[in-house]
């Protein structure tokens, strides 16, 4: 049977791959040229566009609080910076940890129901958080609850990311792989630039100037709440399960015993890893090592809330880059580079921390002079830290490329060209890689906790200090990636390099 769009010639209208009841496809054969053109593209990209959507916003309420934790002050909350730093590092550590189970449910209920659920558990976190600004007297321990259910739009991209991976033939997997993630990365983005718009504050370069009526942090929540409702819908309505996609756990859980799903989690931690966790971070960054508060809604120096969101921007909207040079050059060279460009970026950043000058807790003419000093380094600072956000977009794209490129792999070297077998080694490949997806997307969102808590320990007494080690521990760690990913991957007579992954 075929089915088509009114007033097209029956003899021309592309087929629909067969349904069954609750939107289930059966026939999906995206490898197939003839039924990739005619009927294939057309419901990948359409589940694509959703996907990204609800991904979207799972990032947005993930990293709700790496924004709003710098305003919890102005509202009346008398949270020191440690605590501050803790609030933003759960949501990682949680959203890190669910992106197993998140993964698996894919493969037990189908992408589109998954997706259903997962974008409605987003009212818990945006409604709690509503609530819980908007009363003063809310326990501190309350806020660490509300801001470790933020985790749950953590767990969103490894089952988006999953779930996308069976629409695409493999030659498209990199660039719609990594369109999907930088759809979903923009929300830190976006949240980082619309929230302090949103609540009252400033933001937007200094072009929104604060509100006369103070800071409203829940407003921001209302909105997002809002918004899952339309991505419970749209996933409804719009979006479609894969037959073909349906795994049982023991089955996709199997992955944890290939070597190269742990060898790509630890790249994975390098870049992903790095990216979620610098944007969580570099709002308080910017705060305690550029600003000073003079007073309720008042200070000097560089605020935050102009510059924020901009890393978060850099790094979403170079990751479909580095999958499109990954589908180019493949996925284990572009890594390399962009390992090699995180190694130079972190010592420049390093080189911009030696100008700074501490700020004297204690306010006063030396509290003044030292902001008036880093003010004047700040440019300088930012662009190296945008390099660095170039550099994590560039590595999620080429390594989640590299994924499902070594499950193709595996597939192609373990069977004859043409056979059945090679057909449905193919499919096992998919199969695994998706699940591959999940356990490495898990692991590499640790360091979305790790980062944060690094720069957090020691603040209390010498906060320029403690960002100093940090980044020279974290300038160590990409030299062993950089390393690992040559010696494993691009290194001549290596089973992954001569295939070219």
């Amino acid at each position: 049977m075929t089915l088509t769009s009114p007033g097209g010639d029956l003899a021309t209208r592309a087929p629909e791959p067969s349904r069954r009841r609750g939107r289930w496809i059966e026939d999906w054969r995206p490898e197939d040229p003839d039924f990739w053109e005619t009927t294939g593209a057309p419901i990948a990209r359409r589940n694509l566009v959703w996907s990204i959507f609800a991904e979207h916003l799972g990032f947005s309420v993930w990293l709700i609080w790496s924004v709003s934790s710098a305003f919890l002050v102005a509202q009346g909350f008398a949270f020191s910076p440690q605590q501050l730093f803790l609030l933003i590092a759960i949501p990682n550590l949680v959203g890190a940890l669910i992106r197993v189970p998140y993964t698996l449910a894919v493969g037990r209920f189908g992408g589109r129901n998954w997706t259903m659920v997962s974008a409605g558990l987003l009212l818990v976190p945006t409604l709690g958080f509503a609530y819980a600004v908007t009363q003063p007297g809310t326990p501190y321990a309350v806020f660490c609850v509300i801001a470790a259910t933020a985790g749950f739009g953590g767990g969103n991209f490894a089952s988006s990311m999953a779930n996308i991976n069976f629409f695409y033939p493999a030659r498209l997997k990199g660039a719609a792989l990594g369109l999907n993630a930088a759809g979903g990365n923009l929300g830190v983005a976006l949240i980082q630039l619309f929230l302090p718009v949103l609540v009252g504050g400033a933001g937007v370069f200094g072009l929104v100037q604060a509100g006369a009526g103070g800071i409203h942090l829940e407003r921001a929540a209302w909105v997002y709440a809002g918004l899952a409702v339309v991505a419970v819908l749209a996933a409804c309505f719009r979006m479609d399960n894969l037959a073909n996609a349906r795994t049982d756990t023991r089955q996709q859980l199997s992955i944890l015993k290939h070597r190269h799903t742990w060898v790509m989690a630890f790249l994975y931690i390098g870049t992903f890893g790095s990216f979620i966790g610098y944007s969580a971070a570099l709002p308080l960054l910017i705060k305690l090592n550029f600003w000073h508060q003079t007073g309720p809604g008042s200070g000097s120096g560089i605020e935050f809330a102009y510059y924020a969101f901009l890393g978060a921007l850099v790094g979403s909207v170079t990751r479909p880059l580095g999958g499109h040079l990954a589908d180019r050059y493949g996925g284990a060279r572009v890594t390399l580079l962009a390992f090699g460009g995180l190694v130079l970026g972190t010592l420049g950043i390093l080189g911009t921390l030696a100008m700074l000058t501490p700020i004297p807790a204690a306010g006063g003419a030396a509290q003044s002079a030292a902001v008036d000093t880093n003010t004047e380094v700040f440019p300088l600072f930012l662009g190296v830290f945008l390099l660095v956000f170039a550099c994590t977009g560039i590595g999620n794209g080429s390594t989640y490329k590299m994924i499902p490129a070594i499950h193709r792999a595996d597939a192609i070297q373990a069977t004859v060209e043409d056979s059945p077998e090679r057909e449905l080694a193919l499919l096992d490949g998919t199969r695994r890689s998706s699940a591959a997806v999940g356990i490495i997307g898990a692991v590499g969102a640790l360091g979305g906790f790790l980062i944060p808590i690094t720069f957090n320990s020691p603040w209390v007494s010498e906060p320029l200090a403690a960002t100093r080690s940090a980044f020279a521990v974290f300038a160590a760690f990409y030299v062993a990636c950089l390393v690992v990913t040559w010696a494993v991957y691009c290194r001549r007579g290596r089973t992954y390099a001569d295939a070219g992954i």
